[in-house]
Order: C-alpha cells, then structure tokens, then sequence
C-alpha cells in the first residue's frame, strides 16, 4: 500500500443518521451476485459488466421521483452485444431496461434487473442531403446534434428543456417535444426511418427498401400480429376517431395507437409505435431525422400579467400571430429563477400571482421579422400588463444575450424550483396537456386543487400548445406525505380527463408515473389494445415491465426515492443529469450526479453498515480523485451546483495535518519550489523520457498516485530563464506570466519567441506596452494549492498574490494581465474565499484582465495583420468558459487564420494544472471525442490559452497546440 494512501473512512457521514426506508440492504453490498455477473461477463467481456454496489447505487436515480436497484449495469458497444444481452434474457427469464442520459422525469430509465447503459459508446451524427436529414446515434445529445446541423442552417423539430443533456434515442422513445415542436415538429412527425432491434434480437432498419420482406421471414407472427390490430382499429368508426382526436394536441400517454392508422405495413407501423414506445419494443440503435430550417432571425418578449390566468387567456392572440414559442411561467417560477446566473435579482420581488409569457418569433430574413414584429405589437397593445419590478420592460427584443437569458431562466423550470424545494423533499414534475383554448381554465383549475391539498406549487409551460408542467414537493420517507401526493394524482388526473379530456402526460412519456391512469384516459377498449400489441412484440415481457403499462393502482407509489440532506453545496441536487455531459470523467468513473447520489446513498445507510463500507472505498477513486475540479458542471446546472468545489473540500478533509503543513511550506517558499521545477524540466531533456516514465511510475507506488506526477512524454522542455525586460515608465498594464509559463517553454520545435515574449512584443506593436514586475518569481494564481484542496497553503499564496498585484498596478490604477485562462480565474474569482477582510478590499481594486480579453479588445483594433495561417482549430478551456471569454479566443484566431473551427466535441480536456499527470486515464477519456474531431483532418494551427491544456491536448491528439497570442505575434510581427 502506498505511504501515503488516504483512509476511506475519512469522508464517513458524521452526522447522526436514521436509516432511510429504501436504503440498500446490506444482502446488496457485494454487487451483481452469481451466476448473472459470471455469466454476463462471460458473455460480453469484463469491461462491459459493471457490477460492484457502487456501480450499482450510482445508476440507481434519475431525474425522476423514482428509484430502482438494478440487479447488474452492461454496456454493450454495438448492436452485436444488443442481441448477445437480449437473447441471454430471454433464456434466463430476465428483464431489460434501456438507460440513455437518465434526464426522464417518469422512472422509465431505472430497471430492478438488467439495465442496459446506451450513452457510452453510441454518439455520432452523419450529415445527409446538405443538411436537409441526419443520421444519429442514440447517444447523442440534441444539443450536440443542433450544433452540427446549425453549420447547414438547419435544426431538429424536438426541443426538449434538457437538450444539454437528453440523447436522441430518449428523446425518440419518449416522443419528447419541448418548446416549439408541438404536435407537428415532434418526433414522430419528423423520423424519417428507424434502425432497431426487437426483443428477439431481429433487427429492422424501416430505410431499407426489403424491410417488410425481411421482417415477415424473422417474424412472421409478429407481423401477422400488427395487421390483425391494424385490421381491428380501422373497423371500429368510433375508435378510430378517438384515436385521431387524442393526438390534435400533444400525448405521450401510452402508446401510439395512430401508428396503426397510419402505417400500412408491418415496418411501418413499428416505425411509428417505437416512437414513445419508452424501451418496452426494442432498442433504437440509429434515426435519421427529417431536419427543420433553422430561423435566425428571432424576436422574442418576456411579458408580465397580473395573474396566470390573465397570462393563459392571452396566449390565442399570439398563436394566431404566428409565434413559435409561448411559453408560460408563474410566479413561484419567476421567484425561484433568480437562482440561476443572469436573472434579474429583484424577481425575487415579484407578486406571488404575477405570472408571465416568454414570447418568440422566428422569421428566415428582416422582411419576416418585421412583419412578427408589427403583429406582436397589435396583440401587446390590448394587453393590460404590469411591471412590478424595476427589471421588467414588456417590450420585445433581438438582442441575442438579453433573449438568452429569458430562455435560460425558462429552461431552469425543473432544477431552479427543484433546488428552492424544503431540503429531504422529493420532487415530482407533472406534465400535462388540455385544449389551449381551455388553458386559463385549466390553469384555475390546477391552482385550486393544489391549494386543496396542500401544494404550494410552481407552474410552467408550453402555453402554446396546451401543455403545463407542474412541481411537487413531498417527503417520500413520511406515509402521511405520500398519501396526500397519492389523493393529488387521484383528483389530478380525474379533472384533467373528465373536465378537459386532456393528456396526463404531453411530452414526459408515461413511464412509472401514470401507467395506473392510463385506462382513466383512453377507455379499457383502447387500453386493452395497447396491453395486446405489448404482447404481440414482447410476448415473454423481457423488455421494461411496469413502465407504460401496469394493472397495480398504486404502482405510482412504488419506488419512491427518499432524498437525505448532504453536503450543503449539493444539497439542492434533483438529480437532473444535466452537468453529465460536460463532466470530464463521467465516461471513465463517475458524473456530477452521481457523485450526489452515492452521497445520499451513504446518508440513507446506518453507520457502519457493509453498503456505507463499499460505497467509501470506491468512493476515494471513482468520485474524488478523478474529479477535474474544473467546475463545468456549475455551468451546466441551472442553479450553479459546484461538484467540484464539493470534491476539492473532501481532497482537503483527507489530508493529514502534516499534508497540510507541507503544502503551505511549498507556498511559503514557492520562488524556491518554481526554480527548481524550471531546473527538474530542463535536465529531463538531457535524461529521457524513459528513465523519468520508470522513477515517477516507481515514486507514485511508493507515495500515492493523487500525489506524485506521472512524467509525461509530451512535457515541453522548460522556459527560457529570464523574462522579456519592460519598463514601468508608460506602461498600458502590468503583465503577469503565469508560473506555468515561467517554467514550462512552448511546444517541441516551436521556433520564435516564447509567449511572455509574444505578449511584451505584440502589446509594445499595438501601442500599449506592458510592464512585468521584476518579483513575479515566487508567486501564483493559488490554483495548485485550490485544486488538491490544501486550504492553509491555498491562503498563503492567495493572500501573497492580492498584495502583490495590488503593489504591482499602483492600487489597481493599472489592468494585471495574466496569460493563463485558469490562473485568470483563480487571482480574479477563486482566491476571494481565502483572503483576509483587508485584503479583499485590495482585491476589489484590482482590474484582472485575461490575455485573450487584452489582445482582442485593447490591442487586435490596433494591429495590423501581416500573415495568415491557412486553418486552426481551437480548444476553448473550462476557464474560458467561467470567464466567458471564449469569442474572444475566436476572435483572435480569427485575425490569425483564414478558417478558424472549434470541434463540437470541444470540452474540458482535465488535465487540470498537474491533474493529468496524476491520472493520465483522465485525460485520455475527457478528450476521446474531442480528439478524434480534431485529427479527422489537418490544421495548419492548434490554439488555446493555457500551457498546461495545450499539453494536454498535445498527449490527446499528437499535435502541437500553442498559445493564439503566440500566432498574433506571428501575423503581425514586421
């Protein structure tokens, strides 16, 4: 065992705990038992088996109310491994659950038995007809699907709130819609053919000209099967209108039964019952999509009503407008918003019973726009609006950022009022749909019931078309709780069919949620119908039992997750899964989410118990150790929930006192410690990158591999010894190499000036000069001591770099211009925590300005461009993005190259300062698909604006990146 090996039972709960009722048992603690994990094992290979408690625990939640154990988690590579786990199902009496991104709010991503995990390993996306169709895989998200097809001005139809994080092949099987899509641009109208894999293990791909052919020589029965419903649907006049009324608005309850009438062939009409089908026909291994114009000309409104049913009432007149988006959010909604960065803060402010309208038309050029515009203002003009607070306008705008926010407070619905919840709640998300000429009513309606029952929810949704979502917050660990939501759902879903005939789902799918009350909507005729063809495609009921369908009344009630407090920082989670795709190890261990929910699982467990045991040991590695710390999932989640933070404070409970007092004498004597890691650096050319690959490998095992750097090949030679010489006198700002400049050189073979000297010398070009000070030696950003979570060493130099600064630009007369985006973010943001009160007054005078915010705003207006590269591809950093300079990278390059591409795959790379190094796997995993982007062609260029992620996209990719600022001395050097 490594010296100094940190001991698990250090992040052990202190607190004293009551055993939640759906804790895992301690029977559960060893994982997937025998035979099914030798057997699975056997079967699809070691690396697709996940089976430890951990593993277990983690795909447990999702964004639902529910929660289910499965009994082993497998992810197949294709659909070979699809066919191998289907059939060993069906020979073992086992069940299949398919699991994509997990953001389903109805527990139709959980299974008791097999789950199947379909994100890993089943992105892509494949251009067809210029833009007009595109072939995707199931992993794929809409977000990064849309970003490929924005290239071609085109878009998919559905545009579900969570596009960040939900994968196509969810959003089919659920038939998601979102905010524009309708009942017009949903899935099923807009799949132009499927490739999938029955619970036989046939596959079918509806493109295919001998589809029909084929599938009636597999499956004869089933074929047979379909026409005889078909035949039986078409012959009752009744029910065939029943049908055809049921989709005017949006429905995902059930399944689809127009398939039958709208389908003529057995291929057919599977095409349209996958669509919402929910993982219970068959695994969706590919769509290709029929794409929509993408309008970029957008005008869009938030406008603000006294009440919500003065907001629903007005929600016709803009329908016949032409607006493609009304969507509606009451006051609880608005108020919890302010949560999410951007919102104004004295919405907080807002009436209880103020509700408001975000409106938006999009128009393919001006002439189209101005037109939206001037029948947007008739319909405004009859309105009686209000504006309660200082924030609110009414008026309508094209201005991108201000519509973005709009959006980004509407889409935070779920997670801003979820996270405002009573902490230890549950969260339960309805989604339902009435004729949107009946909303104001509906909308009075929900108000009165819920105030009946005790529910003081929040309201929003796609006014347009119907459709609200409402919240729910209950304590599923108390009877009493439970069953007031349960006489809720009763009384619910009677008004919404027998007043309204609604849907009691829209878009969500029926999943666990409202299979009891399917037949309360359809009819036992129609219900029956569904139950037959479930049997004529699944006959041995492998594929999802209990989700769409299930005769228990109270199956709603089963399976609801308690939620235990945790770490404050996290506690708000609703375990939406929306930071998973921007998490740099959530394809190698474990996600922002699931680091939450293995947390909670320890809360729920006693102390001491075998499962709290197994969960902690996994826990040090697969959770804290190969967290990035770059904090990407704040940005993603809509109220700012900062994992990583959380991850960097259990590094610091783990240390021992004599860990700590190592790291703030590192600190102390930093100017020491960076001399001779410029010395270590320049002597590894001389020694090789073998020996230094063996000594480090042998340290590591000795020590602890969270400590010791792996030596890299890709590591550059070191920086030259001296920087540039600068004068005070005149300077334009003070300029601050970061210690990583100042010890690692640019990339092997670099020819030209190094980057302090690009930046003195293109700074001098542009008339502003800038002045490094001559004791910068010894001090840093503090991001080394931040990230391993040592705090007394972090507020040593913390504190050591906010005085200097300030001594070095006079009190903050002058701009400190730092050329590291991470060491940016850490002596403008990240240091405050640490600084003593007199010095966070001199921080408040400092003006930190990243290198690429100085050479595209002061010093790219002033230069002239002599040369241009051919094409460079970029690699925005996580820093970047904290500090939102990323067009600024752009712009630059831009200036620089005649073609400048930023990979769709870009994401954070985690080599996080010296993370990397420590766990190279989490690098190689963060970067795969960034990389392979990247060396699908060549680039005359590879920019970023941080050495130590340059390096890390060097070992990604075997290419060279290096500093854009570093091209701009380039294109303008005389």
């Amino acid at each position: 065992m490594p010296l100094l090996e940190p001991k698990p039972e250090v992040l052990r709960p202190g607190a004293a705990r009551t055993p939640s009722p759906d804790r895992v048992p301690d029977v559960r603690a060893t994982g997937t038992p025998e035979p099914l994990r030798g057997e699975l094992t056997a079967l699809l290979g070691p690396e697709k088996v996940l089976w430890t408690v951990s593993d277990l625990v983690k795909y447990a939640s999702d964004a639902s109310p529910y929660r289910f154990v499965p009994q082993v988690v497998v992810v197949p590579q294709d659909i070979d491994d699809i066919s191998a786990i289907l059939s060993y199902a069906h020979g073992k009496g086992r069940e299949v659950v398919f699991r994509a991104a997990g953001t389903s709010l109805n527990g139709q991503a959980q299974g008791e038995d097999i789950l199947v995990d379909v994100r890993h390993h089943w992105a892509g996306i494949e251009v067809l007809d210029d833009g007009a169709r595109a072939r995707i895989r199931p992993g794929t998200t809409v977000m990064r699907a849309n970003a490929t097809l924005a290239r071609y001005g085109r878009l998919l139809g559905p545009d579900p709130a969570s596009a960040i994080a939900c994968t196509i092949g969810g959003v089919v099987a659920n038939n998601a819609s979102g905010m524009t899509a309708g009942t017009t641009r949903n899935s099923y109208r807009t799949v132009a053919s499927l490739t999938f894999v029955l619970p036989s293990g046939t596959v079918v791909d509806t493109a295919d000209p001998a589809a029909d052919e084929l599938l009636a020589h597999a499956e004869p029965q089933l074929c047979e099967g379909l026409l005889a419903l078909k035949s039986e649907i078409e012959a009752d006049a009744e029910l065939t209108a029943r049908i055809r009324a049921k989709y005017e608005i949006k429905n995902t309850n059930g399944y689809r039964l127009d398939a039958f009438l709208d389908g003529s062939t057995p291929v057919q009409i599977l095409r349209g019952l996958m669509v919402g089908s929910e993982g219970t026909f068959g695994f969706i291994s590919e769509v290709v999509f029929d794409t929509l114009p993408l309008d970029r000309k957008v005008s869009s409104a938030l406008l603000f009503f006294p009440s919500l049913t003065a907001a629903a009432a007005a929600v016709p007149r803009f329908n016949e407008a032409g607006a493609i988006a009304v969507e509606l959010m009451d006051g609880n909604t608005l108020r919890a918003s302010v949560s999410v960065q951007g919102v104004p803060a004295d919405w907080a402010e807002l009436p209880k019973e103020t509700a408001a309208l975000l409106v938006e038309f999009r128009a393919p050029d001006e002439p189209g726009q101005e037109a939206y515009e001037r029948a947007a203002a008739a319909v405004v003009e009859g309105l009686d609006l209000v504006a309660p607070v200082a924030s609110v306008t009414n008026e309508f705008t094209r201005e991108a950022k201000v519509i973005s926010g709009y959006w980004k407070a509407r889409k935070a619905f779920v997670t801003a009022v979820g996270g405002s919840r009573p902490s230890g709640t549950t969260l339960i998300t309805e989604d339902f749909a009435v004729p949107p000429s009946l909303l104001a009513d509906a909308c009075e309606a929900l108000l009165q019931l819920q105030a009946e029952h005790g529910f003081d929810a929040a309201v929003a949704g796609h006014a347009a078309h119907g459709n609200l979502h409402f919240l729910l917050a209950f304590d599923a660990a108390k009877p009493s709780d439970v069953d007031r939501y349960a006489a809720f759902m009763d009384d619910f879903c009677r008004l919404t069919v027998e007043r309204f005939d609604g849907s009691l789902k829209a878009e969500h799918a029926t999943g666990r949620n409202i299979a009891p009350f399917l037949e309360l909507e359809w009819g036992p005729k129609a219900t029956e119908l569904m139950w037959r063809t479930k049997q004529v495609i699944d006959p041995d009921g492998v594929l999802a039992p209990r989700i769409v369908l299930d005769r228990d009344p109270k199956a709603h009630l089963r399976g609801l997750k308690t939620i235990p407090e945790v770490e404050l920082i996290a506690d708000p989670c609703i375990e939406c899964g929306f930071c998973e795709p921007t998490c740099p190890s959530h394809d190698l261990t474990t996600s922002p989410r699931q680091r939450i929910v293995l947390r909670r699982e320890m809360m729920r467990q006693p102390d001491g118990s075998p499962v709290e045991t197994r969960l902690l040991d996994a826990y040090g590695y697969d959770a804290v150790d190969t967290c990035a710390g770059d904090s990407t999932c704040k940005l993603a989640c809509p109220v700012g929930i900062d994992t990583g933070a959380m991850m960097k404070d259990f590094r610091h409970q783990r240390h021992s006192p004599r860990e700590e007092r190592i790291a703030a004498l590192t600190a102390r004597n930093f100017k020491a410690v960076e001399a001779s890691a410029r010395l270590a650096v320049a002597a590894a050319d001389k020694i090789g990158d073998r020996l230094l690959e063996t000594v480090t490998g042998l340290a590591r095992k000795a020590v602890r591999p969270d400590l010791v750097p792996e030596w890299l090949p890709e590591i550059p030679g070191a920086a030259p010894r001296k920087l540039p010489r600068t004068s005070r006198v005149g300077a334009s700002a003070v300029y601050y190499p970061a210690c990583v400049n100042r010890i690692f050189g640019g990339p092997d073979g670099h020819r030209g000036p190094s980057l302090p000297q690009a930046v003195v010398a293109v700074s001098a070009r542009a008339g502003k000069p800038v002045w490094i000070p001559g004791d910068v030696a010894g001090t840093c950003c503090s991001t080394i001591w931040h990230s391993k979570g040592y705090d007394e060493g972090n507020a040593v130099m913390a504190n050591r770099i906010v005085e200097a600064a300030w001594g070095w630009t006079a009190g903050g007369k002058l701009p400190l211009v730092v050329d590291a985006s991470s060491c940016t973010l850490g002596i403008a943001h990240e240091v405050v925590p640490y600084l003593t009160e007199d010095n966070r007054e001199l921080h408040r005078e400092l003006t930190v300005v990243d290198s690429l915010v100085w050479a595209a705003d002061e010093l790219l207006p002033e230069l002239t461009i002599l040369r241009k590269t051919g094409s460079a591809v970029l690699h925005p950093t996580c820093s970047m993005q904290h500090l939102g300079d990323v067009e600024q990278l752009r712009t630059v390059a831009e200036a620089c190259a005649e073609e400048v591409v930023v990979p769709d795959d870009a994401g954070c790379c985690a080599f996080a300062g010296d993370r990397g190094m420590l766990h190279k796997e989490l690098t190689a995993s963060a970067t795969a698909k960034e990389a392979a982007e990247v060396n699908s062609r060549e680039y005359d260029a590879y920019l970023s604006a941080n050495r130590m992620c340059e390096i890390g996209m060097d070992r990604a990719t075997g290419r060279a990146y290096h500093s854009v600022l570093m091209e701009l001395e380039r294109a303008t050097r005389p």
